[in-house]
């Protein structure tokens, strides 16, 4: 992300997919890879909210909010 903005962490609920999160789980793991005793050493609660902000940020989540006719 962008160090030009200031950020912060918003602890949030989200409603996703089982689809979507079986979707993280699945490539999270791909790319960790299993360590020597064959076991996957990958936070997938950080990686769902990586995921999420990264499509946030890249969809400018920032202009959609400040529209309020997005709030109807």
């Amino acid at each position: 992300m962008p160090e030009s903005k200031e950020m912060i962490d918003v602890h949030v609920n989200v409603e996703i997919t089982t689809e979507t999160i079986q979707a993280i789980v699945e490539n999270a793991k791909k790319i960790a890879g299993p360590d020597e005793k064959g076991f996957y050493r990958v936070d997938t609660a950080d990686k769902v909210s990586e995921m999420i902000s990264r499509f946030l940020l890249e969809n400018d989540f920032e202009r959609y909010v400040k529209n309020v006719e997005n709030y109807k």
